[in-house]
């Protein structure tokens, strides 16, 4: 095997793996060339978990999810200290947004973290979509497309490089993609005036890194999902929309992809249709070498051109450059603190009906708050905690499915939803527990249930609150809000 071919398989693979401390193939993975690193909340991140991997290769792309709100990696056992996207677009100040980003650079920083996969550019054009939801600024394409520039700006501003994603666009799907395949049934019309602008404001704020979807979008290629597709890739981002950073994977052993082909071949077919960077969220050593096995094969067979391969290893090198020049702006980034900034977009972002004010210690009952594949499962939903703060004695109580409400006594009584607009079982709850208690606390964490007649839900209590988000500052806020 050429030394060459296999150091530039080894650079375009970014693998995560299991343990707080970076294990010994990684190390060997790294000093024969591995291009990336991705961290997860699994890992403990910390400066001497990155000290650790630079150690055996100093230039290794150390990437990360944090976008803030409910996706966070650094912060899951406290909950975020910023709201996240939906919040963000409820406020609708891009100066905010930028705050925000500059403080998550700065965070990540101090970890000497190279690329932030964030933000989220999807336009959640369906309020049924299981996985984007609050990780969306929004359903409309002109605000996703000023924040997304905002957040961009403040991270890369950090002299952390950001990633807008999930092209061409997840947000108008009703299928999460950890899953299975999600399809997006849309012209190529609607795609370019509701799902692209994000990417092209993105691009055009000179975003470093792009990260695909793994979609099905019938109007751009009937056949492959957008990762393994060359017409999306190349043709569509590199061309028509002129992106020529680096272009990364979601994680690859999605079952999107993964329950089609296997993780080498998944591999060269991305890098054929353009990618540079692949993804695997989680993987072994044996795992990682037959993936350069393969690559080094289809590259030797012809299906993969030798030029292809160096380009995407170009492009991987490239952003690790980037960030070694970016060290002034790290360093500036590290004296520009301030950690009240998610708090004041927290506060900004609740929506609020009625007058009720908690006095004495409630009942607080969660009504779906398991989340989404892309949210670690330790992630903290928080209000319970943060009532108890300021309410002693303050008890939780979960409901996870459908189910009967506990029994109420004649404490306050807070009922925490999760996106009330998807689930028909969370709305019926919301409605037997008003029948039960007309004068309960309704607090949606989610997107909100539309005021109407046929949502016999969130928004017919008499006090509402929507936080937009999860987090702990979200969480923060609405408590501060019912014990003024």
């Amino acid at each position: 095997m050429s030394g060459d071919l296999y150091r530039l398989a080894m650079t375009v693979l970014h693998p995560g793996f299991d343990g707080t401390s970076a294990p010994d193939w990684l190390r060997r993975a790294l000093g024969e060339g591995l291009g990336g690193v991705v961290l997860f909340a699994r890992n403990a991140v910390s400066p001497r978990l990155v000290r650790q991997i630079r150690a055996e290769h100093p230039g290794t792309v150390v990437a990360i999810d944090e976008e803030g709100g409910a996706v966070t990696r650094l912060e899951v056992v406290a909950g975020s200290s910023f709201p996240g996207n939906r919040a963000l677009g409820v406020v609708d100040d891009v100066d905010l947004t930028e705050q925000v980003g500059r403080q998550i650079g700065r965070m990540l920083a101090d970890a000497d973290i190279t690329l932030d996969y964030a933000p989220s550019a999807d336009v959640n054009a369906n309020p049924a979509n299981p996985v984007i939801g609050v990780r969306s600024f929004g359903p409309d394409p002109e605000l996703v497309a000023r924040h997304t520039v905002a957040y961009v700006k403040g991270v890369q501003g950090a002299g952390v490089a950001a990633c807008a994603k999930h092209f061409p666009g997840h947000g108008d799907t009703v299928t999460d993609s950890h899953l299975a395949l999600p399809t997006v049934h849309a012209s190529r019309e609607v795609l370019a005036g509701r799902d692209l602008p994000p990417f092209r404001a993105a691009i055009a704020a000179g975003v470093r890194s792009i990260m695909s979807g793994h979609l099905l979008v019938p109007a751009l290629d009937p056949a492959m999902p957008a990762t393994l597709s060359r017409t999306v890739m190349t043709e569509l981002l590199r061309g028509e929309l002129g992106f020529d950073g680096m272009l990364v994977t979601d994680a690859i052993e999605m079952r999107a992809v993964a329950a089609m082909f296997s993780p080498g071949e998944i591999a060269v077919r991305a890098l054929a249709a353009g990618v540079d960077a692949i993804c695997l969220g989680l993987t072994t050593e044996d795992g990682l070498r037959e993936i350069v096995a393969t690559i080094v094969a289809a590259v030797r067979d012809g299906s993969l051109p030798e030029e292809r391969l160096a380009e995407a290893a170009g492009r991987v090198r490239a952003l690790s450059d980037w960030h070694a020049g970016r060290a002034e702006l790290r360093e500036r980034a590290r004296a520009d603190i301030d950690e009240g900034v998610g708090l004041r977009a927290a506060r900004a972002a609740l929506t609020t009906t009625g007058t009720a004010v908690l006095d004495r210690a409630p009942l607080v009952v969660e009504v779906n708050t398991r989340l989404n594949q892309a949210v670690d499962p330790g992630v903290v939903t928080g209000l319970a905690a943060a009532l108890a703060a300021l309410l002693p004695n303050t008890e939780r109580v979960r409901m996870e499915r459908e189910g009967e409400l506990p029994a109420f006594d004649d404490r306050p009584v807070v009922l925490v939803v999760h996106d009330a607009a998807r689930h028909a079982w969370v709305r019926d709850t919301v409605a037997k527990a008003l029948a039960a208690r007309p004068d309960l606390i309704v607090v949606d964490t989610g997107i909100p249930a539309p005021p109407d007649g046929d949502t016999q839900g969130a928004a017919h209590s008499v006090t509402h609150i929507a936080t937009h988000g999860i987090s702990r500052v979200s969480a923060q806020a609405a408590a501060e809000w019912l014990v003024r």
